[in-house]
């Protein structure tokens, strides 16, 4: 079966390489959507694009509406969202992805470390997985691939 899957939340570590990694060792079908990680790429889309703001609230609403373009698009397309909390920056994106994801009744995978578990309560409650590592994440892939 082949799948479709975004790849949401944190930015500061490797483990959107890791599941691709593990998706083509794995020779799994499936298609890997991701926003743009770049940051600096990210915070400046709509400055940019559409003209230098003074006012940086300004700044970043016109790239949180060009980002949220590309993220809304990705999440609807996607068979499965995978959403990663990381413990040092809070990702309040990536929760954003899980209520658009679930609100439109797309499956989730929640990956965070422990730690996170209480303040990530009703975000973990909503998902049909919880995971702590990309490698766990690429075992779920394969285990509903399997025909």
């Amino acid at each position: 079966m082949s799948y479709t899957i975004y790849l949401s939340g944190e930015i500061h570590s490797d483990w959107r390489e890791q599941i691709k990694q593990g998706i083509i060792d794995k020779q799994l079908d499936i298609e890997v959507l991701s926003p743009i990680t770049d940051h600096d790429t990210s915070d400046n889309v709509g400055s940019n694009i559409l003209g230098a703001e003074e006012n940086s609230f300004w700044k970043d609403h016109k790239a949180a509406k060009i980002n949220a373009l590309r993220s809304n698009s990705y999440i609807s397309r996607s068979d499965i969202v995978v959403i990663r909390f990381g413990e040092k920056y809070k990702q309040w994106n990536a929760a954003f992805d899980a209520g658009i994801a679930t609100g439109l009744g797309i499956p989730t995978i929640i990956m965070h470390a422990p730690e996170l578990t209480h303040p990530l309560k009703e975000v973990d409650a909503a998902a049909l997985a919880v995971t702590e590592t990309p490698q766990q994440v690429v075992e779920i892939l394969e285990y509903i691939s399997q025909v």
